[in-house]
This record gives C-alpha cells, sequence and structure tokens, in this order.
C-alpha cells in the first residue's frame, strides 16, 4: 500500500574515490564503448525503464550486513548467485549511493565502474550462456532515503534507534546491490549485526542469533520462497517481540515497536490469524512459511504507508493510535497472495496487487459489519480519482500507486464476481493464486485467465472498467 506520499526530498549518489577503488573499479573501454556481449542495464519497464538488468537471473541473495546507529553506517557483502542468460563481457547491478571497495566474479575480482545507479562489472572471464556463477559485493557507506517521482520516499529510513528498509518500486538499491526489477525473484539469506540490546527483523524465517565482536549480536534469516527485492525489508531498533502459530501451524513473527504498542494495535495485531484463516478460505492455502507484522516508529511524516513486505508486512507506528487497524492489517495480508507470491511481471500492473488487496478490504469491511461490498463499489465508482486513467495503463512513473490502482482495480474484481457469479468468481480467486504461485504474472496474463474460466465474452467488461477511459454512470 502507497497512499498519501509526503513532500519530496533530494538525494545524491556519493562518487567512487579512494587509492583501493582506483585500482579495484576501472572503466570498460577508453572510447566508452560497450562490450558486445553486455547485460542491458534496464529490463525495459515502461514507467521504471533503468530498473532491473538484463542478461542474468538471480537465484539466490546473501546478504551480510553490519549497521551501526550512532553513525549511520552500514557496512555490507553481497553474494549473488545467478545464471547466465547470454553469453557475458559485462552485466550490471542496481545500487544508489554507498562505497564499493570490492567486486568479485567466481572467486576473482573483477573490473567495476559506477554510471548514476548502475554498477558496471567486467568478469576476468567471459561467462557463457547458462553458467551459474556468483558475484560478491563489498560496500559501505550511509545509506540514503530516495525519492520516488510520486513525491513518496523509499530505501534507508534513519529512526533513532536503528534503522528501517523499505523497497517499492525500486528502493532495495539503496541498501544491497542486486536485479531491482520484481521480475526476477530469488531466495533471500541475511545477516544482520547490531549492537547488543537492538532487534534485527527481516523476512521470511528466523534461523538463529550469536554473537558478535564488539558486544554486537548476528540475526539471521530466511526466505526459502523467491522474493522480488522491493519486498526484501530490514528493521533495526527495540521491538517487543512475539512468536507465536495459527491454530494450523503456520508460525508468526511480530515486533513491535514498545513505543507504538498501545492497546488497539495490540488488538488488531490479535486477529491476524482469523484474517489469515479468512483469506485462506478465499484465496485458498497460505503461500509462505511464516506470518507476521513489523511495527516500527519512524521520524514523524517520513512514510506514511504501510508496505505488504513479503511474509512480514511493515507499519509505521509514527502516528495517533492504533499503529495497525485490522482493514489496513487484511489489506496487506492479502498483498502475500497477490503482489508477494503472484508477483507483477512489471510496474505497469500495479493494479493486480492494489486491486485485489483493496478488494480484500471490502469485503472484511462487509464481514465485519461495516459497508457492503456493493456500497464499497458505488463509493469508489463516484472517487473522481480513482478515474483519473485506466488502471491497466497508468500514464507514468508518478502514477504507479495512484488511485486508480485501488478503487478502480478491485471495481474490475467487483465486476467480474457479478458477471461470473458467486462460485465461479470464488474459483477464479483460488485458481490465479495457484496457477502463478510464486512467480510473475501480467494484466495480459489476468485477461486471458479469466476468458478460460466462462463461455461468456469478458471483452466489453475490461474495455469499460480496466481499460476504458471515461466513468460509467452507474454500476
Amino acid at each position: 500500500m502507497r497512499l498519501r506520499p509526503p513532500p519530496p526530498r533530494a538525494v545524491t549518489l556519493p562518487l567512487l574515490a579512494g587509492c583501493l577503488l582506483a585500482c579495484c573499479l576501472s572503466c570498460t573501454g577508453t572510447d566508452g564503448s560497450a562490450p558486445a556481449d553486455t547485460g542491458a542495464p534496464g529490463v525495459g519497464d515502461r514507467l521504471f525503464p533503468d530498473a532491473g538488468n538484463g542478461g542474468y537471473d538471480v537465484g539466490r541473495y546473501t546478504l551480510d550486513l553490519d549497521y551501526d546507529p550512532a553513525s549511520g553506517r552500514l557496512r555490507g557483502t553481497a553474494t549473488l548467485t545467478a545464471t547466465a542468460d547470454q553469453d557475458l563481457e559485462r552485466f550490471d547491478l542496481d545500487l544508489a549511493g554507498m562505497e564499493v571497495s570490492r567486486v568479485t566474479v567466481d572467486g576473482a575480482t573483477a573490473r567495476a565502474t559506477r554510471a548514476g545507479t548502475e554498477l558496471r562489472i567486467s568478469p576476468a572471464h567471459r561467462l557463457r550462456r547458462g553458467a551459474r556463477f556468483t558475484t560478491t559485493v563489498a560496500y559501505q557507506g550511509v545509506p540514503r532515503t530516495l525519492t520516488d517521482p510520486d513525491g513518496s520516499h523509499e530505501g534507508w529510513f534513519r529512526t533513532d534507534d536503528g534503522a528501517l528498509a523499505l523497497g517499492e518500486p525500486v528502493g532495495s538499491m539503496a541498501w544491497f546491490p542486486g536485479d531491482d526489477h520484481p521480475s526476477d525473484k530469488a531466495a533471500f539469506d541475511v545477516t544482520v549485526t547490531v549492537p547488543r540490546g537492538l532487534t534485527a527483523v527481516s523476512g521470511g524465517e528466523p534461523v538463529g542469533t550469536r554473537p558478535a565482536a564488539g558486544g554486537r549480536t548476528s540475526y539471521q534469516w530466511r526466505s526459502t520462497a523467491p522474493m522480488a527485492t522491493y519486498l526484501a525489508t530490514v528493521a533495526i531498533g527495540h521491538f517487543d517481540v512475539t512468536r507465536s502459530t495459527t491454530p494450523d501451524g503456520l508460525p508468526l513473527y511480530v515486533a513491535v515497536d514498545p513505543r507504538s504498542d498501545d492497546a488497539a494495535t495490540a488488538a488488531a495485531l490479535a486477529r491476524i490469524p482469523e484474517i489469515l484463516s479468512w483469506e485462506q478460505g478465499l484465496f485458498g492455502p497460505y503461500p509462505f512459511a511464516s506470518a507476521g507484522a513489523v511495527v516500527d516508529h519512524l521520524p514523524k511524516g517520513r512514510v506514511g504507508y504501510a508496505l505488504e513486505t513479503q511474509t512480514r508486512p511493515v507499519f509505521p507506528g509514527d502516528g495517533p493510535p492504533p499503529a495497525v487497524d485490522q482493514v489496513t492489517l487484511a489489506h496487506e495480508l492479502a498483498h502475500q497472495w497477490f503482489g508477494d507470491s503472484v508477483t507483477p511481471s512489471a510496474w505497469q500492473d500495479m493494479w493486480l496487487n492494489e486491486g485485489f488487496a483493496t478488494f480484500t478490504e471490502w469485503l472484511w469491511k462487509a464481514r465485519e459489519g461495516g459497508p457492503s461490498l456493493d456500497a464499497s463499489a458505488a463509493a469508489a465508482l463516484a472517487d473522481p480519482a480513482a478515474w483519473a486513467f485506466p488502471p491497466a495503463s497508468p500514464p507514468d512513473a508518478a502514477a504507479v500507486s495512484a488511485a486508480p490502482a485501488y478503487g478502480r482495480g478491485a471495481l474490475v474484481l467487483y465486476e467480474l464476481r457479478r458477471t461470473l457469479g458467486a462460485a465461479v468468481f470464488g474459483r477464479l480467486l483460488k485458481q490465479w493464486a495457484a496457477a502463478h504461485r510464486h512467480g510473475n504474472a501480467s494484466t495480459a496474463d489476468f485477461t486471458a485467465f479469466c476468458a478460460r474460466l466462462t463461455s461468456r465474452d469478458l471483452r466489453p467488461l475490461f474495455a469499460t472498467w480496466l481499460y476504458g477511459a471515461a466513468r460509467p454512470a452507474h454500476l
């Protein structure tokens, strides 16, 4: 969920410098030309053309991070295990700022240079198509908070007792180098070393803790299910941690900043097992090995949105209580199916995330005695902001998380339910989640999938609600 963006703040990217960098990081060629076999510096996403990279597919990220809250300095080693999709003499990683001290590919020192947010790497030996290779990047610095085209903030947020990393849409490059586009999902191993007394929380499952040098503690987390880089998170600080299980045995890990631990927040979080059980009835089996939430206290007005970070959605606890309400919780947990497990192929498909989650909100409100499903749909129809553009065609990057992805995206599902009938629509929800579990899907994939479920012609429905410019007079 990305709503109510705060005012933008400029960000600058530090230049590489120093004798070590001069020896280790060098340009690819003196004439400015690129090698013939070069991975593209972006996947060509229509809204974020520079996001991600071509030429390889990442299978696993291993991140070893050491953070000093007093200075705000992060030291990291990122190891990426990947497979070459083509012959490669050079490939790129996405990294905003930070100082890179060493890059190796398969253990051999690689040449590298920086160009904006591109870390360009030339291995000592050419990589052949189909080859599995390992890239390790050692880096350090003070990670930055980035400003998106819509004015919202993402990346690395420094808090008064630690830090919080949020990555949607392209903020993960603020704290680790990677292939920062949702089309390249990978497993994650994350180790975070922090001063004793602080806790480091990430996605996936806790592997354990171990003492580190200088009286520090290392926290280890593992995500075996594929995860898009924008769904990775790290939260560092003082947390009240609750471990439990749902009635069907799913492990829950909930971390709450004590300053946001009010009774209303606790009451909402206590409903996680109930909400998950209800959503499993709608969408099918929960797609991951654990669930939970993080509530972190942030500088006032710096975030202003909850985010569906995989297995452990994050809620900013910097406003009046409650820090978490049950409707937003139902929304973010629905994203575990729609957005996290079934991840959009490109950012223009964001409505597949937010439309499903917003429709889930409508269902939850009706279940809890709030507005009926019809009333929520009517309100979305009457909202001018929801009709600024068709949800399947955001005009630019600033519109990626705008209102049409939410309310009008949910109206697409509402109209499908009315047209298909409740029984067929119920099968649609479960079968769509199952067909693309842990994968990627586009709007075209979705419309084709719907068409296969019925003999009715759905083209007029999609032409009006998904692609049309004019607002219908009534539902």
